[in-house]
């Protein structure tokens, strides 16, 4: 079958359905899966786009695109909790390899495109990575200061960790974002939901 090698992929990658996540959602009902991660922030990068910096330098087709496969590395790698310093150490290299793994059931150029996306979403350089970044960011960010914050609390993440892993990848990307972020930060202060 001339599609066999796309049908492999969409099989394999239905795995990210299976790789759960510290952040719970909206509700506080459960812990998402990377799945419903990877979902809502290509409708959240929609949404955010008209206030996007330069964003007539942002091509959002290739923002969805790069959002919709960045985390299928969880699959073999893992989802890896930001705050987890000890889990980030060598966090790039172990995705690097589930990258090539999963990206090399395609074949080309379709295999090389996946991990080159890959790639430069990691790299954070471009205005496409930034936006995109700044969208895989702020979602959980949304979702712990608009319920008990239990993924936070639960793994004692400080004020300071939040500053350091997310005001700059969110701030650089858009005033609006920006803003945001200083508001949900005050209110999970305000709500005690850092350690």
């Amino acid at each position: 079958m001339k599609i066999q090698k796309e049908i492999d992929f969409i099989l394999a990658v239905d795995a990210l359905k299976n790789v759960q996540r510290r952040n719970y959602n909206a509700d506080d009902s459960r812990r998402e899966n990377t799945a419903e991660h990877s979902w809502q922030i290509i409708i959240l990068a929609q949404i955010l786009f008209p206030y996007a910096k330069n964003n007539a330098d942002i091509n959002l087709l290739r923002v969805m695109r790069m959002l919709s496969i960045h985390d299928l590395v969880e699959i073999d790698a893992g989802d890896t909790f930001l705050f987890d310093e000890e889990g980030m150490k060598g966090k790039f290299e172990r995705e690097k390899l589930a990258a090539k793994n999963i990206f090399g059931i395609l074949d080309e150029p379709l295999s090389s495109e996946f991990y080159d996306l890959w790639i430069e979403f990691e790299e954070e350089k471009t205005p496409d990575a930034i936006f995109a970044c700044a969208i895989d960011r702020i979602m959980p960010f949304i979702l712990n200061s608009h319920t008990s914050g239990k993924s936070w609390t639960e793994a004692g993440v400080t004020e300071k960790q939040v500053r350091n892993m997310l005001e700059n990848a969110i701030c650089r990307a858009s005033d609006e974002m920006e803003e945001c972020f200083r508001l949900l930060m005050k209110k999970c202060f305000d709500e005690n939901k850092f350690s």
